[in-house]
């Protein structure tokens, strides 16, 4: 059976960038690169006409920044999944990022294959952290915290499906593991979106790291 074929946008300022993240998507047999946009502000024009199935949407770009853009852009489409391109040291915008409602970060550094796992997992719904990304987050969220409690509002049950959520696993594989209804992880899943104040997944994994729930 043929995998399906994912249109993706790209939103860098960077044109050398754009070139070479295009040829090496381009040459994956899933992928398209069927939009490309110099910074924010080009990019939702571009939504006006395009509707791609992947954005990859750079932060720090001049006219708009990607932070304003992703928010604007999944106020108007929700569905929309964007992959955010990172560079080391940007880990304040994280959080205004996933409040945005992103579905994944990459560092820009990172190798064809980890671009692809991140394609993979979003496309099929997923979040995705950069492994590198994520232990900077660890570093910069344990370091401002050392000096405060930890402020878990969880049960020992939401908690447990918290971390199982973190580890990538549905509500089904959840269900299974535990040996609960998938009706019963759906009502605790929607209990720990509202204890934590979170909206996505993405929202949930930065609380489980910042309350230290889950080793990285």
């Amino acid at each position: 059976m043929n995998k399906p074929n994912y249109h993706i946008m790209l939103v860098d300022d960077h044109t050398l960038f754009r070139n070479g993240l295009r040829i090496l998507l381009n040459n994956l047999n899933e992928y398209t690169v069927s939009g490309e946009a110099a910074n924010g502000q080009e990019f939702l024009d571009l939504l006006e006409t395009q509707t791609p199935d992947l954005v990859l949407l750079d932060i720090d770009m001049p006219v708009m920044d990607g932070i304003e853009a992703a928010s604007r852009a999944i106020k108007k489409n929700p569905d929309l999944k964007i992959i955010t391109l990172s560079m080391y040291g940007e880990e304040d915008y994280y959080y205004k990022m996933v409040d945005a409602g992103v579905k994944g970060f990459l560092l820009k550094d990172s190798d064809i294959q980890e671009v692809k796992q991140a394609l993979e997992t979003v496309a099929e719904g997923g979040t995705y952290f950069s492994s590198e990304l994520l232990q900077n987050l660890v570093s910069s969220l344990r370091s401002k915290s050392q000096h405060h409690e930890k402020q878990n509002v969880l049960s020992e049950r939401e908690t447990e499906i918290l971390i199982l959520i973190c580890q990538g696993f549905s509500n089904q594989e959840i269900a299974d593991q535990l040996f609960i209804s998938k009706r019963t992880v759906d009502k605790h899943r929607s209990n720990i979106l509202e204890k934590s104040e979170s909206k996505n997944t993405a929202q949930l994994v930065m609380y489980a790291i910042k309350n230290q729930l889950v080793e990285i």
